[in-house]
């Protein structure tokens, strides 16, 4: 029996985010009132972060399985088979609340947790990426935030010695309030070594290892799972500290150990810290955990059971060993000089109990924690599907090009280099795509793999049509991953939405998920992991639906890689795949008319399928010298990228008659991809492409230093870099 306690308030009881009908659940499950520890306890295990209340019946309609997926949802990260033993362990979550109260912590540990998940796997991490979305250019708060950010992210990850290869950036007004941080890590194991979070077993010696236990993070799993409003600056103390250094010690203290064979369950302290660390290797092991607060090594004097239990101080791991191991394992922490102590043991009696200076603070069934929450089947409303804007409603621009060019230099599409520049993308020696292509991509060390990695949503299509922005988030990945020659493996996903108290809310992220669902199906791309971030908005006001989708696929051969530069003058361009002159939720319109409105463009999954696959076969056939997949801005900004990477002109032909000349070269169609070759290959590829039914059209050459359109003045090159390049460094500098 855990120590009385005074009755609580209704007060206090609702700053820990518990309703009064779950209060009475709670009461119910545990048979008398909670003391203080215990509330918070129930309040970090049940809120959204931790319970995915909200969330969990429709998240069963993901596609989680396939002959390659290793391990799906349910550990602390996925796994995928790569062959010959190999494994890439992967994984995406949220640091969304922490990144607007203080961007720099809020980030940092953001990519120190999700490294934390891959190796807590027993996999070496070897690439990160990351999703990022701030509000509009002219509020007062993005550039303060994309700074803290950007630099948050950048000196964990190269302090870490990970390369960071990818990944995106938004602006858009709509995340003013409620800027998205999401962080992705995908690390390398054999799979024979692959580590678990059950504690199986009865008197197994619990270890706590890493940094002390601080005040930082208290109720950070809470905070995450309520929206903001005013006095969101207050929150700061739940946001928590990182040291990326302790967490380097610590990634090659937990391998080093792995190599012993005495590890028994493994688990990050991540989110609700020690509490849901315990319960959730307890609990999948079939056991209860008796945990003795007075040995958690602390950096702070005081500090109460409550305290320890819910702080998320980072760099730290709990650990259920084999008993007698526990000299091996303290021998390895200490030469790392890392804190190590025994705080527990696993027991027969199936709770969490938590005792501090000779008394029971804490005990709860574990049922209680990882089970009895409650799950809701929201109301929800589906909104009404827009209608389609036909090209010829939006206006035609008085050049081509000089829209080109103030597209590309819109804060949507220009150059993001001045944000990879600051991460390390280079350290450890494997990176073969860098960051500003359609993927990131790494070698698998010491073979003639390579693993492609790529993290893609489009939210103003989401925004319009959930459905159908839920598949194209992972069309897109599945584009991007094959733009490079790889085959695609899986996803991970991290699903950012606002308040799924209110059916509109809910509605989006019904649709969002069934079309996901749709698309993984159809592309053979289970979704192995994830994360659910909700309560993403500001008095009332939420975010885009922004359910972003990490993927990672392989590349049987790194020299018959692709990416998008072009290589040589001579080289013919070539689109493949169906054009309409899909106009409506496009850059084009948002750019040059201020609006966005009418349906997004409609997502044919068969239609995916083949183009893909037919991409793939000429990139390994090497039929193909250049492969760039056509989504934001269109076909003309395709081709621009492409001729900026590979620092080479273009002369094309002019449009087709059939469409609109705006409409062909800045609709967003999507199942395309613009490819180049050698004139002596034009036909080759024309008369496959007829066999998959895909069509094919030359759009003109390679050569000189100019971006030339039939009937238009010729570009420099130089000139189009400069309008790509520049937006973004002003941006940051300006007073």
């Amino acid at each position: 029996m855990a120590s009385e306690a005074p009755a609580l308030s209704v007060d206090l009881i609702a700053e820990h985010g518990i309703s009064p009908d779950e209060y009475e659940r709670l009461l119910k499950e545990l048979g008398r009132e909670p003391t203080l520890t215990e509330l918070g306890v129930f309040s970090v295990m049940w809120s959204e972060h931790c319970s995915y209340k909200s969330s969990r019946v429709w998240l069963k309609k993901l596609p989680t399985t396939g002959p390659q997926v290793i391990q799906g949802p349910g550990e602390n990260a996925g796994v995928v088979s790569l062959g010959d033993g190999q494994a890439a362990v992967f994984k995406m979550e949220s640091h969304n609340h922490p990144s607007y109260i203080e961007p720099y912590q809020g980030a940092a540990t953001g990519v120190g947790g999700i490294m934390r998940d891959v190796f807590t796997m027993g996999a070496r991490p070897i690439a990160n990426m990351n999703a990022l979305r701030f509000g509009s250019p002219g509020h007062p708060r993005p550039r303060h935030l994309v700074a803290g950010v950007v630099s948050g992210i950048g000196d964990y990850g190269n302090c870490m010695g990970v390369p960071t290869i990818g990944g995106e950036t938004n602006f858009d007004p709509r995340y003013n309030d409620n800027i998205l941080v999401n962080a992705m890590c995908v690390g390398l194991v054999d799979a024979d070594r692959i580590f678990k979070s059950a504690a199986k077993g009865v008197g197994l010696p619990v270890v706590y290892v890493g940094s002390k236990t601080g005040r930082d993070g208290i109720h950070g799993a809470t905070m995450a799972s309520a929206e903001f409003d005013e006095a969101s600056e207050e929150k700061r103390p739940t946001v928590q500290v990182g040291d990326p250094f302790t967490e380097k010690l610590l990634l090659e203290a937990c391998l080093e150990l792995m190599t012993e064979d005495v590890i028994i369950a493994i688990q990050d302290m991540g989110a609700a810290g020690l509490t849901s660390s315990s319960v959730e290797m307890a609990d999948k092991g079939g056991v209860g955990i008796d945990l003795d607060l007075d040995k958690v090594p602390m950096r702070e004097e005081g500090m109460t059971a409550y305290e320890m239990l819910l702080s998320e101080s980072q760099e730290r791991m709990l650990m259920v060993l084999k008993p007698g191991s526990e000299p091996v394992a303290e021998r390895i922490f200490t030469k790392w000089e890392l804190d190590f102590a025994v705080i527990g043991k696993t027991t027969d009696t199936g709770h969490f109990v938590a005792r501090h200076n000779g008394v029971v603070e804490a005990d709860i069934p574990l049922p209680a924690l990882a089970h009895a929450a409650p799950i809701y089947e929201r109301p929800f409303e589906k909104r009404e599907t827009l209608p389609t804007i036909a090209p010829e409603d939006v206006k035609a621009p008085p050049s081509i090009l000089s829209a080109l060019e103030r597209l590309l230099g819109s804060p949507h599409l220009s150059s993001r280099r001045w944000i990879y520049e600051q991460y390390d993308h280079m350290v450890m020696g494997d990176t073969v795509q860098r960051p500003g292509g359609d993927a990131g991509a790494v070698r698998v060390h010491g073979t003639d793999k390579g693993l492609a990695v790529s993290c893609d949503v489009t939210p103003r299509y989401c925004a319009a049509d959930p459905f159908e922005g839920g598949k194209q988030a992972v069309a897109e990945c599945w584009r991007n991953l094959t733009a490079t020659g790889a085959k695609p493996l899986a996803i991970t996903d991290c699903l950012n939405f606002g308040n799924p108290e209110r059916p509109e809310i809910m509605g989006e992220f019904v649709g969002a998920i069934e079309g996901m669902a749709e698309a993984c199906t159809a592309l053979h791309f289970p979704v192995v992991s994830g994360n659910v971030s909700l309560y993403n908005e500001t008095n009332g006001v939420a975010i885009p639906p922004t359910p972003a989708v990490g993927g990672v696929g392989l590349i049987a051969d790194i020299a018959e890689m692709a990416d998008m530069a072009l290589k040589a003058d001579g080289d013919v361009i070539l689109l493949l795949g169906s054009e309409t002159g899909h106009l409506g939720q496009s850059i084009y319109m948002s750019v040059m008319e201020d609006r966005l409105d009418g349906a997004p463009p409609p997502v044919d999954l068969a239609r995916e399928r083949s183009v893909g696959d037919l991409i793939r076969g000429f990139i390994k056939a090497g039929t193909v010298d250049a492969v760039h997949d056509v989504s934001d801005g269109g076909l003309l900004v395709a081709i621009a990228e492409m001729a900026l990477a590979g620092k080479r002109g273009v002369d094309l032909e002019a449009a087709p008659d059939e469409l609109p000349a705006h409409a062909v070269w800045f609709g967003e169609d999507q199942a395309r991809y613009v490819v180049t070759t050698t004139p002596d290959k034009v036909d080759t590829i024309v008369d496959v492409a007829a066999v998959y039914d895909v069509p094919v059209r030359v759009l003109g050459t390679v050569g000189g230093d100019t971006f030339t359109l039939s009937g238009e003045a010729p570009l420099p090159l130089g000139m189009l870099r400069a309008a790509h390049e520049d937006w973004l460094p002003r941006f940051m500098t300006r007073r």
